[in-house]
């Protein structure tokens, strides 16, 4: 890649590519993960949205927002603070992550009911709390669906004592194109800028969400659809929707 292409022009084409590309050639995987969705919906199932570092992005997409489903829950490494009553010292432990059991806890904090979706998001895919995660969530019965970069977590190796990938257990997998870490754009001499997996995995997620709730649709089931909180009776009417999902789902400013 020449240096032209690093700058404002270069990044805006390339990443449109590939989100041109998403479009594309992740029909059929999107049309599975939506299955996935609508029928945790259906079945008052409610989506627990999971991810660690900047993949925390794609999970305040899924649960939460205005546009998207009501039945989502978000677990972060800070519900062991907001939640679980640990001193709020232990985040400042930069090897959390990796610590064996914290998934668990995590799952112990949510109270997922049986027929949950996991929605796990990881670029690497390799990250141990994230595995350990998956690997809780499977043993306990839930389908996983994962976004995660194919190309990245091929190309490292496995992180967690299993041997086991984010993408080796999941159900169905969301590729978000990225490269091998990360960033879309080579500099001269090495290394790269501007990171792609935060594009395409918002991409892939909203395209699950409008596709399930196409299906929801054609079943002549109305999805539960957060209404902007900024919009004459939205707030009011958002509250009405979560009453459904009493002591299931948390809503925290941060």
């Amino acid at each position: 890649m020449s240096v032209e292409n690093v700058s404002a022009e270069g990044f805006a084409r390339e990443s449109l590519a590939v989100l041109r590309h998403i479009a594309e050639s992740a029909r059929g995987d999107v049309a599975r993960a939506a299955e996935l969705i609508a029928h945790c919906v259906r079945t008052d199932g409610v989506l627990q949205a999971f991810g660690t570092g900047h993949s925390q992005a794609m999970v305040l997409e899924v649960a939460g927002r205005a546009g998207g489903l009501v039945p989502t829950n978000r677990l972060s490494i800070a519900d062991l603070v907001l939640y679980g009553g640990d001193d709020p010292s232990v985040l400042d432990d930069p090897l959390l992550e990796r610590r064996a059991g914290v998934a668990a806890r995590l799952y112990a904090l949510a109270a997922p009911h049986r027929e949950d979706l996991f929605v796990i998001i990881s670029n690497s895919g390799v990250n141990n709390v994230i595995v350990e995660m998956a690997l809780h969530a499977k043993q306990q019965g839930h389908k996983i669906l994962a976004v995660t970069s194919l190309g990245h977590t091929r190309a490292v190796p496995a992180g967690h004592p299993s041997g086991k990938k984010l993408a080796d257990l999941a159900d169905v997998v969301l590729d978000n194109a990225a490269p091998r870490g990360d960033a879309l754009l080579e500099l001269p001499g090495g290394g790269a800028v501007c990171a792609l997996s935060t594009l395409t995995g918002v991409m892939l997620v909203q395209m699950a969400v409008a596709e399930a709730s196409a299906q929801l649709l054609a079943a002549g089931e109305r999805p539960p659809v957060y209404v902007s909180a900024n919009v004459p009776g939205g707030f009011e009417g958002n509250r009405e929707l979560e009453k459904r999902y009493a002591g299931r789902i948390r809503r925290t400013a941060s």
